[in-house]
């Protein structure tokens, strides 16, 4: 039993080491003595539980990126469980709740923006892994709940668009937090982020041509 926890320990910290470091520098940059260093342990240990580089990388991503965004997700569900409102303003604000206020911690939030913000600079494996894995289904199923608010006729290519671009202020007001700050001075506290929420709502319900209560305009 000792040597299976001994084991399974190592192989966390690895991962743990793993992840910090491409995160800061990016995969090519980091080697395999750099993680054996940072994590404390010897490179038969990465071999055994990783074998090369590129499969630990994606091991970061299949145990460290993936799950963390599954939880956002699932904090997505449970605000609009909470607030009982599937309408658009709803599903817009259960969102943004979800990446603003969220289940990550800060350390969490930030090595989980730098690993994908070099995946989309230098796509590899990792990046069409997280695609099939997590992109694409939560698209799918917030889609569908925006097909059903909406009030006015849209095609699909437009509503696509549409929540492409609620997603992407979504993704900038949350990882884009110094620059908010320095150019709104309000750092963000729990009144500035809900804020936040009620601005992307707004925008985001002009955008489809709505009003703030929902209704065409």
């Amino acid at each position: 039993m000792a040597d299976i926890e001994s084991t399974s320990y190592t192989k966390q910290r690895i991962l743990d080491a793993a992840e910090a470091l491409f995160a800061e520098k990016g995969y090519k940059a980091v080697t395999v003595r750099e993680i054996v260093k940072t994590a404390g342990c010897n490179i038969a240990a990465v071999n055994y539980h990783f074998g090369q580089k590129r499969s630990l990388y994606l091991q970061v991503f299949e145990y460290r990126w993936i799950p963390r965004a599954l939880r956002v997700q699932e904090a997505f569900r449970q605000n609009l469980e909470k607030s009982g409102s599937v309408d658009t303003a709803g599903i817009v604000r259960a969102l943004a709740l979800a990446f603003l206020e969220g289940p990550l911690s800060e350390e969490e939030r930030i090595r989980h923006n730098q690993l994908m913000a070099r995946e989309l600079a230098h796509p590899s494996e990792a990046f069409e892994l997280v695609v099939k894995r997590v992109m694409r289904p939560f698209i799918k199923e917030v889609l569908e709940l925006l097909r059903m608010s909406v009030q006015r006729p849209m095609d699909e290519q437009e509503l696509v668009l549409s929540l492409l671009s609620i997603f992407s202020q979504i993704l900038y007001f949350s990882s884009a937090r110094m620059p908010v700050s320095l150019f709104t001075g309000k750092r963000y506290t729990s009144g500035f982020r809900e804020r936040l929420c009620e601005h992307i709502i707004a925008f985001s319900l002009r955008g489809l041509g709505m009003g703030e209560e929902g209704e065409e305009c």
